[in-house]
């Protein structure tokens, strides 16, 4: 089917099903177009847990609508392609946190949201990149940290918060794609560029940017900055959403290769298979979902 019938079809079987299309800001180009709302883990967690419809399709990975789909339980969460996984929420596992939480009795385990249910259900409190500095600064001090599963974003959150944190050794394949000499190119090529780096890229990267920031906290920095070039560090699908709110500005990937698979699983053929079936979907057993609600809550009520 074209695109331009795929796109007014979408739009048809939305309104008569009563949906709402979540997309984050690592979807494809026609799938952004076709959101009702873009945002990242923290903005859409957020949106949708106040949504009033009743049809959610969450255009983004497996998490996340998981996420969604436990702050939601009155509400049809819907990810069109089930097999849009995480690979770095895949290095963390409930039984080997349970173990590690036993090694260190009284931790307070702050988990990023790039994880699974069952690992947000052993947790005290989830984060995203945008708040998890808040977070950890609000754990009382004295009480050990278990951080996890990103061990990049966990030492960025330790530096900048000062506390010691026992780190999980996960990490994200795609901005692992992100090495320092490209930036050091891109800084020659373009000397007056705002270097923008998310957390999740590695520490001899981060500290080469002039801002670390999630990709909320990008479209925030970009809004208010007289910089007219910008080099975005974290994956090729924020440079789309950025160049499209801001077309008079200019915005460079670090790098072409930072891309991820599962976040390119998402087509319009499926979303709008989704409406018509309404599968597949999301659903976390009740006893999984209330225990991490309560993590998850603390994340969303952080500013």
């Amino acid at each position: 089917m074209p695109k331009r019938e795929l796109v007014e079809k979408i739009a048809r079987l939305k309104a008569e099903r009563g949906a709402v299309i979540l997309a984050h800001n690592y979807q494809p180009p026609e799938i952004q177009d076709a959101a009702d709302k873009l945002g990242d883990s923290l903005e859409l967690s957020r949106f949708a847990a106040g949504l009033p419809a009743k049809v959610v399709i969450f255009c983004g990975v497996h998490f996340m609508a998981e996420t969604a789909a436990i702050l939601s339980p009155d509400k049809k969460v819907i990810l069109p392609d089930p097999a849009a996984g995480c690979p770095m929420a895949d290095m963390m596992c409930a039984e080997d946190l349970v173990a590690l939480k036993k090694k260190h009795p009284g931790a307070v385990v702050v988990t990023y949201v790039n994880s699974t249910a069952e690992v947000k259900a052993e947790s005290d409190v989830c984060c995203t990149s945008a708040n998890a500095v808040q977070i950890v600064k609000g754990v009382s001090a004295g009480k050990e940290i278990i951080f996890g599963p990103d061990k990049y974003l966990g030492g960025w959150v330790a530096k900048e918060t000062r506390r010691e944190m026992i780190l999980w050794q996960g990490y994200c394949p795609t901005h692992r794609k992100i090495y320092p000499d490209q930036i050091r190119e891109l800084r020659a090529a373009h000397p007056g560029a705002v270097i923008m780096m998310h957390p999740e890229v590695n520490p001899e990267v981060s500290a080469l940017a002039d801002v670390v920031l999630g990709t909320g906290g990008m479209m925030r920095y970009v809004k208010e900055s007289k910089a007219k070039t910008f080099i975005v560090g974290t994956e090729v699908g924020m440079v789309y959403r950025l160049q499209k709110e801001y077309p008079d500005r200019k915005f460079i990937p670090a790098s072409r290769h930072a891309l991820c698979p599962n976040m390119k699983k998402i087509t319009l053929e499926k979303v709008a298979r989704s409406l018509e079936t309404l599968e597949p979907v999301i659903r976390v057993a009740p006893a999984i979902a209330e225990r991490a609600r309560r993590a998850i809550r603390v994340m969303v009520e952080t500013a």
